[in-house]
C-alpha cells in the first residue's frame, strides 16, 4: 500500500519548506508560491487525492493559502502552506487548470484578500456588491 506521506517527501524533496504532522492522520506543509502547481498536480492528480477547499488569512508576516486535500481511503488530510510576502502585490497561479473545483474558492480569496490568482479563468466578484470599493478587501488586516 502507498504510502502518502512517504510519496509527497520523496517527490517534492527540497521543494518543501516545512513540515508538520499534527496527527497520525493530519499533515501541513509549505512549499513556494513557484511550486504550488506542481504540488497539487501531484496530489490530485498522481496520488489521488480530492480537492476539499482552500482556506485564506492575512498574518502579520504574509498573506497566507492552504489547500487542503482528503485523501478518502483512510481519512488523512494534506494541508498545503503557501506564504505571499509581497502583501502590496499577492499574486499566485490558480489551481483551476488542473481542477475546476478550485475556481470559486479562489475568486472568494480574491475578493476577500485581494490575492491575484493567475491562469483563473473568471476572476469577477462572487461575494460583494458590485459597488464595493476596488482595493478594499474585507479580510485584510489595517495598515498602520
Amino acid at each position: 500500500m502507498m504510502i502518502i506521506k512517504d510519496a509527497i517527501r520523496e517527490r517534492l524533496g527540497n521543494k518543501i519548506i516545512a513540515w508538520e504532522e499534527k496527527s497520525s492522520r493530519r499533515v501541513y506543509f509549505t512549499v513556494a508560491k513557484e511550486d504550488i502547481l506542481e504540488a497539487a498536480r501531484l496530489l490530485f492528480k498522481e496520488l489521488g487525492l480530492r480537492f476539499a477547499i482552500a482556506s485564506g488569512a492575512d498574518t502579520t508576516e504574509a498573506l497566507e493559502i492552504l489547500y487542503h486535500f482528503s485523501y478518502d481511503k483512510n481519512g488523512e488530510f494534506y494541508s498545503v502552506r503557501v506564504l505571499l510576502r509581497d502583501k502590496a502585490h499577492p499574486e499566485i497561479d490558480s489551481l483551476a487548470r488542473l481542477f475546476p473545483g478550485a475556481e470559486w474558492i479562489e475568486r472568494e480569496i480574491w475578493e476577500m484578500l485581494g490575492i491575484k490568482f493567475k491562469g483563473h479563468p473568471n476572476l469577477k466578484r462572487l461575494l460583494l456588491a458590485e459597488d464595493w470599493p476596488e482595493g478594499n478587501y474585507p479580510l485584510r488586516r489595517e495598515s498602520s
